[in-house]
């Protein structure tokens, strides 16, 4: 599907002003196949958007229906912002990692299009790498809507029910969220001590760059791995807090896992 055209042109309508709202404008303003019909935000439009050839809105009886309105807004607010749109029976999507696609209003027909991403606006975003993953009320829009949607913008793409889709994203507070804020201890730790952490940044790669082709249980090494009892006792001697709270959980975590490797 990606790359190709298809037979009809979608009528497309964002709602939200935010990080995923402005990613999607961009990457659906380059597409010949989407007409992005409406940009709604709550209040005045960030400068971000000025560039985008969209109507922009800020009141909710403006909105016109469209084959797909996308709800780009915060998890709490998709209930009511899709109670409060001024139309039914069309197909209303959000793009939540963690919210059921049963909180948009039931006076829509109900979906779920949700890019696997950690967006900012300041970022440069290829979408052609971007996991899309796709749910739907009726199977009729999956394949006539959100499928085409997507497939314009995505080679990756995979349809997950409510209950996979919030698994995925607590997988990926452990993947994304998770490391980068180990990352940033390993930084404040660098700093308190006089090290450049620009050290630690071959490895950082690397280590990314490994899990692209080794599973990873199988990549992982260290102190934890090899249950190097004196180097961890060295570690955690050195370490206070928090820190040390973190050291002791990952550690452990590790400890248990090869040992269940051997039983």
């Amino acid at each position: 599907m990606h790359g190709q055209s298809i037979e009809m042109i979608l009528n497309i309508s964002i709602i939200g002003a935010g990080n995923v709202a402005y990613h999607l404008v961009k990457a659906l303003c380059k597409q010949a196949e989407v007409h992005l019909v409406q940009l709604y935000s709550r209040g005045e439009t960030p400068k971000d958007f000025e560039h985008f050839s969209v109507e922009r809105v800020h009141d909710f009886s403006l909105l016109r229906s469209v084959d797909i309105c996308i709800l780009a807004v915060k998890d709490d607010a998709i209930a009511e912002v899709s109670r409060q749109l001024p139309f039914s029976g069309g197909l209303v999507v959000h793009t939540s990692g963690n919210t059921p696609m049963e909180a948009i209003d039931p006076k829509h027909r109900r979906g779920v299009f949700y890019p696997l991403q950690s967006f900012s606006i300041g970022s440069s975003i290829d979408f052609e790498q971007i996991p899309i993953c796709l749910e739907a009320e009726h199977k009729s829009d999956m394949e006539s809507l959100l499928k085409p949607l997507a497939g314009l913008l995505s080679s990756k793409i995979y349809e997950l029910n409510g209950y996979q889709r919030r698994m995925l994203h607590v997988a990926a507070v452990f993947a994304n969220n998770f490391t980068n804020h180990l990352i940033a201890l390993s930084e404040g730790i660098c700093k308190e001590n006089h090290i450049p952490f620009e050290i630690l940044q071959p490895l950082i790669s690397g280590t990314f760059e490994k899990l692209e082709h080794l599973d990873p249980v199988k990549a992982q090494t260290g102190p934890a791995r090899r249950n190097d009892a004196q180097t961890i006792g060295e570690h955690l001697g050195l370490l206070s807090g928090e820190r040390r709270k973190i050291y002791e959980i990952i550690t452990d975590s590790i400890i248990k896992t090869y040992e269940r490797e051997k039983l």
